[in-house]
């Protein structure tokens, strides 16, 4: 599958950060993780002085997947809304999630202070607003809702909307919580702290096949290599679905595109996160301070290769979308990209294990809230591995 096409704003950037070897021997180790994104590199950090041997693959170049690919808006508001999650999972479970995906930021921004040299994370807003004059009630019945149950919210009216972010629109929910990070470069660093505490990396490393054993997994990598691990981490995005015999997720393409760097004058209300409630919705933001990155306009298919008059037709759409909605900033894309989307039934990423893979545990962080979903799967897999009861668990296994 390929996971993006062209050219993703973070990886031309950033370009290659750091090297890792390929496998070059066989190995016995307590954990092993498939995948060096951002999921796996969060898994094998809380994982580094757990007193086990762990060790990260990848069949590509560390956090060269959908990682690089990642519009990287840390928000606590899952694509499923609220108001109706609760009729999915019912309240409790509904509203729980929402305060882990809030929590999920915190606990980044804690990481990157932990990480040396600290690494560069920024609080941000963010604004969503009605898409039509329809969306009106629901989403300020969506505002009460949070509002009861805690989340730092503010309701905005048109002339509020207008004053604030010089566009229009019916109304909105102003969300306090939120957050932005580079997730190509935080993967590296999370991956070099995982070094640092004894463990290995391994790039251009694909598995080949797995070995159900009693007390373990034998991992089949090229050149007839093996690796015995007594534990498995599937952590490899929309590849991992191949794993898992029952369907969770249907695979979507997205557009981004990153405009060349602007005036300071055309930014908005503290660089928030703005976003609709249309489905697929339209968002953007202020990225690096001088640029703006808008997304959306998602196809329900995700073809073997999308050509790139496709994605040019796609940009076109976002920048004449983004326009509209603030005709006074002038925007001239200078990046522009697709890449696969996953969506399940409720909104909710899959995390734990499934009957037919014995001594394997999935973190699937699917979604629009992919990275910090990641933080709540590595929070839980940690326990799992452990042997210790995360009482969240339940709210993401696979027979929900």
């Amino acid at each position: 599958m390929n996971l993006y096409e062209q050219h993703p704003y973070w990886l031309m950037k950033d370009g290659i950060v750091a090297s890792y070897p390929s496998l070059d021997k066989n190995l016995a180790i307590d954990v092993a993780i498939m995948g060096a994104g951002i999921s796996a590199a969060l898994t094998a950090w809380h994982l580094r002085n757990s007193g086990l041997s762990v060790a990260v693959f990848d069949r590509r170049h560390a956090g060269m997947g959908s990682t690089a690919a990642s519009t990287a808006f840390l928000q606590y508001e899952i694509d499923t809304p609220l108001t109706d999650l609760c009729r999915y999972v019912g309240e409790k479970n509904a509203v729980k999630s929402y305060e882990l995906c809030r929590e999920a930021i915190y606990a980044i921004s804690d990481i990157c202070k932990k990480l040396k040299p600290e690494f560069g994370f920024h609080f941000r807003p963010s604004t969503q607003y009605a898409s039509f004059k329809t969306h009106y009630n629901k989403l300020l019945q969506e505002y009460k809702l949070r509002l009861q149950h805690g989340f730092n919210v503010e309701w905005m009216e048109p002339s509020d909307l207008k004053k604030t972010f010089g566009f229009e629109a019916s109304g909105a929910i102003f969300s306090e919580d939120g957050g932005e990070v580079d997730a190509y470069l935080l993967t590296h660093a999370l991956l070099k702290d995982f070094e640092k505490s004894g463990h290995t990396v391994y790039n251009n490393t694909p598995i080949l096949n797995i070995e159900y054993l009693k007390h373990g997994v034998t991992l089949h990598a090229h050149h007839g290599l093996k690796i015995e691990a007594k534990k498995l981490v599937i952590a490899c995005g929309y590849e991992s679905l191949q794993y898992i015999p029952q369907k969770i997720a249907d695979i979507y393409s997205t557009y981004a595109l990153v405009s060349e760097p602007i005036s300071d004058r055309y930014t908005w209300h503290r660089s928030s996160l703005v976003w609709e409630t249309a489905t697929p919705y339209l968002y953007f933001r202020v990225v690096d301070g001088s640029r703006i990155l808008v997304g959306g306009r998602d196809d329900p298919y995700h073809l073997p290769h999308i050509p790139p008059s496709h994605i040019k037709r796609k940009t076109e759409q976002l920048t004449q979308a983004f326009q509209k909605k603030m005709p006074h900033i002038p925007l001239k894309p200078d990046f522009s990209w697709a890449g696969a989307f996953a969506v399940t039934k409720d909104g909710l990423p899959y995390i734990g294990i499934i009957p037919e893979r014995p001594h394997t545990y999935f973190a699937l962080g699917f979604g629009g809230n992919g990275i910090t979903f990641s933080v709540v799967a590595a929070d839980i897999i940690h326990d799992m591995v452990a042997g210790k009861k995360n009482e969240n668990a339940q709210l993401f296994r696979f027979n929900r």
